[in-house]
């Protein structure tokens, strides 16, 4: 973005004559926002917030405007790439479950699901885009919320294949009461549940406290950061402790039913996914709290990229494995003679 555009104000420019010893040597001794304005170096002048001053400190220049831009930084360029190329994995992996929606590894799992989990990934990989290019109102309020809303239904439908899994396997006993759990609504349900509170919480939060560009012209001398304010840091904490929260108890409960006897049971592999989400969500909270500048959107991308490969790697690469390579592994038989044994 032009920097006349953001800063339209006309600079103060000062026009240097003859200066004398005792000028130069007061003008190093001010402050980078202070500027010698005449000949006897009696008065001095400051630079608007948009300015800062030569090494002479006889003239305002305009800032440096950083962020993140398509035209001149590696970082658009690296992290474009790699969401291109992440969404175009998962359409790959996303393809293949169509092709063989039919095969009992696909099925033995609620496919469904597993297409609203594949959905989400695509669109968390798009998500990026909302934070490369210099940072607008919109832009703002989308970046956080959306990967909040995406993420969340991706964790909450791993959360309904693990109850389902377990409800499955508990109903097996003669009499039990959990046979009143086997309903096809049960996984949508929780989904629908889980991924609306989040929502709710998303929309109080742009309702209330929105995001909006923000202008940091302190940090860093020299350099105006193009960024953008939160709003409220309660409501982004709240939102991804949320996430969290439904993290852990996916990974809780998936660690609990990894060793049910099922061929096709895939709580370990959601086990693995969960502990690399958590891992991945608690480093970016603490790289987030002691970074500043554009490096917070870096490590903003960075665990929306981890996230999402970590979550396509650990749960739909073993089965793509299988579809592909090990077909005799994907038979009814064997799905049948593990849960009899």
């Amino acid at each position: 973005m032009p920097f006349e555009l953001l800063f339209p104000t006309p600079f103060f420019h000062i026009v240097p004559g003859h200066r004398s010893k005792s000028h130069a040597v007061l003008a190093m001794k001010l402050p980078r926002r202070m500027i010698v304005s005449s000949l006897d170096a009696e008065n001095c002048n400051k630079c608007q917030s948009a300015e800062w001053t030569n090494e002479k400190r006889d003239r305002c220049l305009p800032k440096v405007l950083e962020f993140i831009s398509y035209q001149n930084d590696t970082l658009a360029s690296v992290f474009s790439g790699v969401s291109i190329f992440g969404c175009l994995v998962t359409a790959f992996i996303f393809g293949i479950f169509i092709s063989y929606r039919n095969t009992p590894i696909v099925k033995a799992n609620n496919r469904n699901l597993s297409y609203f989990i594949l959905v989400s990934i695509i669109l968390s990989f798009l998500s990026i885009f909302l934070f490369l290019g210099c940072p607008s109102d919109v832009t703002c309020r989308l970046r956080e919320t959306s990967f909040g809303i995406f993420f969340s239904v991706a964790i909450s439908s791993l959360l309904a294949k693990t109850v389902m899994v377990c409800v499955a396997f508990k109903s097996t006993k003669p009499g039990s009461p959990w046979r009143k759990l086997l309903s096809v609504k049960l996984p949508y349900t929780i989904v629908m549940l889980c991924s609306s509170i989040q929502v709710v919480i998303c929309v109080i939060w742009l309702s209330i406290f929105p995001q909006f560009q923000d202008l940091d012209t302190q940090s860093y001398p020299g350099k105006i950061i193009i960024q953008c304010n939160e709003g409220s840091d309660i409501c982004f904490y709240f939102m991804l402790g949320y996430m969290g929260l439904l993290a852990v108890v996916s990974f809780v409960l998936a660690f609990m039913v990894r060793t049910l006897p099922d061929s096709f049971n895939e709580a370990k592999y959601i086990t693995f996914s969960m502990l690399l989400f958590c891992s991945v969500w608690i480093s970016m909270i603490l790289a987030y709290l002691s970074t500043r500048g554009k490096y917070i959107v870096v490590v903003e991308i960075f665990a929306v990229m981890a996230s999402s490969a970590g979550l396509l790697g650990c749960v739909f690469l073993p089965k793509c494995y299988i579809i592909l390579f090990k077909s005799e592994m994907n038979r009814k038989t064997d799905l049948l003679g593990n849960r009899q044994e």
